[in-house]
C-alpha cells in the first residue's frame, strides 16, 4: 500500500489572517492506496507542542451544548423515563460488582465463618451480575427503539426541508450519510458512550479504593499495583486514542480502473440495469471484466477508502509503547521474584497479593479495552452529536421571499400572469447555459406552448417558475411580482407542475395521486375522479389490490439463507413457492405498468391537485412532456381534457412533437440551443415561414 506525502496547491496567501485554501501549507496530499486524502492543516499552530491536543479538545467543548441539548430532549420523552432511569441504576449497580468481588478475593487466613462469609458473598455477586446482566438486556431494547423513533423524525424533516440544488450537492448527501448513523440510533450510542464513561469511572475508582485497602499495609503492595497496572494502561493507549483527530478532511480517487470496478458492481446489484444486462447478453462479459479489473486493481487497494484508512492507521499505532509491552507486563514477575529472594518469610502473602493484583489488571484491562473498543473515541461521538444536530440547519440554496401570494384568493382561480425578462441560467457545476437571454409575457389565463428538441430548454423554464433552481440573470414575474420576493410555499400552492422526468413514490397508487393534493389526502372520492380524469382509472381497476397497489413495495421480504434450486443434507430440493404461496408473496417487487400507464398515474396526481378540487389554490398549470409516452389516442385524450379542465387557468405546456394543442396556443415558443428563436401564435408562425413552419410541416408530411 503505497503512501506519501506532499502538500498540495500553487498559490500561497500573503496577507495575515487569511485562508487561502490553495495555499501549500494549509492542505496536506497523502496517497493511502487508490485513494486521494486531503487534510486542512494549520500552519500557524504546526510547531506547537501540544497544540493538535488543544485544539481538538476545544472542538469537543464546542460539541458539549448539542450534547446537553441531546439530553433535554431525551428528557423530554416521557416514555423514556421509567427506562431511562432503570437502565442508569441497574448500570451503577452493575459497575460495583467488580470492586465488591475483589473484596472478597482478600483473604489471607483460613478461618471457617469467613470463608463461609466469602462464599455466600462470592455467589450474591454472581447472582447480582446475573441479574442486572439481563435486566440491561431487557431494557437496551425498548429504550433505544424509543430513541431512534424520536431521532428518526428529526433526521426524517431534515431531509425533507431540502431544496433541489442543496439536495443533490454531494457533501450535503455525505452530511446527511454521516447524520443518519448506519451503526444505529445516533442518541443511543451516545447515552451508551456517557454512561460507560460514568460506569467505567465508578469501576476504576472502587476497584483501586479496595485495592489501596488489601495492600496498604505490605510493603510491596504499592510497587506491585504500580507496575500491574502501567502494563494494562500502555496496552490500552495503544488500542485506543482519546481524542480523534479533528481536522477538516476529503478524500477522493482518480484511479480509472477502481472507479469502473465499483461501477460494474452496481450494475449487476441493482434491479434497474437488469433488463439490458439480460438482454444485451454482457453477463459472461461483465465477469470476465471484473476479473480483470479486480486483478489490476490488486487485493490491497479493492476496498472502501473508510476500511483503507483503518487499517492505514492501524499500522502506524506501531511505536515505542507497543514495543515496551511485553517488558511491563513481565516486571511484577520479576519484581515478586526480588521480593522473595530478599524477604523469604513474606512470600506467600506477597504471592496472594500477587494473584489478586494479576486477576484485577487482567479484569480492568478487558474492561477499558472492550468499552473503548465499543465506543470509539469521546470527540468523535460528540461530533457525531454535532452533526445529527447541524443536519437540521444547512441552509436551502434557494433563499425564501418575504412576501404573501396572491394578494386576492379568488383572483388567481382566473389564472396568473407569467413573464420572463432576460433570463439566463446554468446548471450547477455546468459552464453551458441551459437558458439564455429568454423573455416572453403571458398574461393571465392563456395557454403558452413551449416546443423544441431535446435540451433545447424547455423544460429548464418550468423548473425556474416551480422556484427549483434560480435565475442567474433576468427576472421572472408572477402577476407582477418577482417570484423571488414571493413566499416558497405560497408560490408552489398556486402551481400545479408534471415534470417530464416525473416519478412515482415507493407508496400506493392511491397514495401516489392522494399526494397531488395533501389536503384532502384522505378523501377516496377526489383520488378516483383524478385517475378518471388522468386515464387511469381503468387499468388500475384490472389489478389485484386496485387502487392499494404498491408500485414499489418499499419493505422487501425475507427468506433463508439457502440458495433456490440446492438440495438439502438429505437430499431434498430446495423450493421456496410453498412458503411464498402460504405468504402472498410476489415473485416481483410490484406490477409490471407500460410507461404509457406510469404517465397516466403522473397526470392523475397532478389533476388532483389542479382540477378536482373545487376550492384549488391553483392558478398555473406546468406541464412537461406530459403525453411522451402515450399512444396517439391517449394522447389526443389527455389534449381534450387539458383545455376542457384547466378552466381560466393559465397553462405552460411543453413538447418536442406539434400536436393539436398548439392550435390552441395563444403563444407558442420555439426553442433551440437555450435560446427563443420564434415566438408567435401558431397561424403567426407558419406564415413567417421560418424554423417552427419547416418542423410543423416535416411533422405533418408523415400523417399524409
Amino acid at each position: 500500500m503505497a503512501r506519501s506525502g506532499k502538500r498540495w496547491g500553487q498559490a500561497r496567501s500573503k496577507k495575515k489572517g487569511t485562508f487561502n485554501p490553495d495555499d501549500p501549507r494549509r492542505v496536506k496530499h497523502t496517497r493511502i492506496g487508490v485513494w486521494d486524502l486531503y487534510e486542512e492543516q494549520n500552519p500557524d499552530f504546526e510547531h506547537i507542542p501540544g497544540s493538535s491536543w488543544l485544539e481538538k479538545l476545544l472542538e469537543a467543548y464546542a460539541c458539549l451544548p448539542y450534547l446537553l441539548r441531546m439530553l433535554r430532549d431525551i428528557l423530554s420523552i416521557r416514555s423514556c423515563w421509567f427506562l431511562l432511569v432503570s437502565y442508569l441504576a441497574a448500570d451503577f449497580l452493575h459497575s460495583l460488582l467488580p470492586a465488591a468481588s475483589l473484596w472478597y478475593n482478600q483473604t489471607r487466613t483460613v478461618d471457617k465463618n469467613q470463608l463461609f462469609h466469602i462464599c455466600g458473598g462470592r455467589i450474591a455477586c454472581t447472582l447480582g451480575r446475573r441479574l442486572l446482566n439481563h435486566a440491561l438486556q431487557e431494557l437496551r431494547g425498548p429504550l433505544s427503539r424509543r430513541l431512534k423513533q424520536q431521532y428518526s423524525l428529526h433526521l426524517f424533516h431534515a431531509r425533507a426541508r431540502l431544496d433541489l440544488p442543496t439536495f443533490e450537492d454531494p457533501m450535503v448527501q455525505r452530511q446527511l450519510e454521516e447524520a443518519s448513523s448506519t451503526s444505529g440510533s445516533i442518541a443511543w450510542d451516545t447515552l451508551v458512550m456517557a454512561s460507560g464513561i460514568v460506569s467505567t469511572s465508578i469501576q476504576v475508582v472502587s476497584q483501586v479504593t479496595v485495592l489501596s485497602q488489601v495492600l496498604g499495609a505490605q510493603q510491596d503492595g504499592f510497587l506491585l499495583a504500580v507496575l500491574s497496572f502501567s502494563a494494562s494502561l500502555s496496552e490500552w493507549v495503544t488500542r485506543w486514542t482519546v481524542l480523534a483527530n479533528g481536522q477538516v478532511w476529503a478524500a477522493t480517487t482518480k484511479d480509472k480502473d477502481y472507479i469502473r470496478m465499483v461501477g460494474l458492481k452496481h450494475v449487476v446489484n441493482n434491479t434497474e440495469h437488469r433488463k439490458e444486462l439480460i438482454a444485451g447478453n454482457l453477463s459472461e462479459f461483465m465477469t470476465s471484466e471484473f476479473k480483470e479489473i479486480s486483478e489490476r486493481v490488486g487485493p490491497d487497494n479493492a476496498v472502501d477508502f473508510m476500511e483503507m484508512r483503518r487499517i492505514s492507521r492501524g499500522r502506524q499505532r506501531f511505536g515505542f509503547l507497543t514495543f515496551v509491552q511485553d517488558p511491563l507486563r513481565e516486571l511484577p514477575q520479576i519484581v515478586f521474584t526480588l521480593r522473595a529472594v530478599q524477604y523469604p518469610a513474606s512470600m506467600p502473602v506477597s504471592l496472594a497479593s500477587l494473584n489478586l493484583l494479576q486477576q484485577t489488571t487482567s479484569q480492568f484491562s478487558y474492561t477499558l479495552w472492550r468499552f473503548f473498543e465499543q465506543t470509539g473515541s469521546v470527540t468523535e461521538q460528540l461530533a457525531t452529536v454535532r452533526r445529527l444536530y447541524n443536519v437540521g440547519q444547512i441552509p436551502n440554496r434557494i433563499p425564501d421571499g418575504k412576501v404573501p401570494f396572491p394578494e386576492d384568493a379568488q383572483k388567481i382561480q382566473h389564472g396568473v400572469a407569467l413573464e420572463f425578462r432576460n433570463v439566463s441560467f446554468r446548471y450547477p457545476g455546468s459552464e453551458q447555459y441551459a437558458l439564455r437571454d429568454v423573455s416572453f409575457k403571458l398574461s393571465a389565463g392563456q395557454l403558452c406552448v413551449i416546443v423544441g428538441a431535446n435540451g433545447s430548454g424547455k423544460s429548464t423554464i418550468l423548473k425556474l417558475v416551480a422556484r427549483l433552481y434560480d435565475a442567474e440573470e433576468g427576472q421572472i414575474l408572477l402577476d407582477g411580482h418577482d417570484i423571488r420576493t414571493l413566499r416558497l410555499y405560497d408560490l408552489r400552492q398556486a402551481i400545479s407542475v408534471l415534470f417530464q422526468d416525473y416519478t412515482h413514490f415507493p407508496l400506493s397508487i392511491r397514495d401516489n395521486i392522494a399526494l397531488g393534493d395533501p389536503a384532502h389526502f384522505r378523501d377516496d372520492d377526489r383520488v378516483r375522479r383524478a385517475a378518471e380524469l388522468g386515464g387511469a382509472a381503468e387499468f388500475v381497476g384490472r389489478l389485484p389490490e386496485a387502487f392499494d397497489t404498491y408500485l414499489e413495495r418499499p419493505v422487501r421480504d425475507y427468506f433463508s439463507g439457502i440458495p433456490e434450486g440446492t438440495t438439502s443434507l438429505f437430499g431434498r430440493n430446495i423450493d421456496y413457492s410453498g412458503v411464498r404461496g402460504a405468504g402472498g408473496m410476489s415473485t416481483r417487487s410490484g406490477p409490471t405498468l407500460s410507461g404509457g400507464q406510469m404517465q397516466r398515474l403522473a397526470v392523475s396526481r397532478t389533476f388532483m391537485r389542479s382540477v378536482v378540487s373545487e376550492d384549488a389554490k391553483v392558478g398555473l398549470l406546468l406541464f412537461d412532456e406530459p403525453s411522451a409516452s402515450l399512444d396517439p389516442t391517449a394522447e389526443h385524450d389527455l389534449f381534450a381534457r387539458l383545455r376542457e379542465l384547466r378552466g381560466n387557468k393559465t397553462m405552460v405546456f411543453s413538447s418536442h412533437r406539434f400536436g393539436n394543442l398548439t392550435r390552441h396556443a395563444d403563444l407558442i415558443l420555439y426553442m433551440n440551443d437555450s435560446v427563443v428563436v420564434e415566438a408567435g401564435t401558431h397561424d403567426e408562425l407558419l406564415k413567417r415561414q421560418g424554423e417552427y413552419a419547416r418542423l410543423w410541416m416535416l411533422q405533418a408530411q408523415a400523417f399524409l
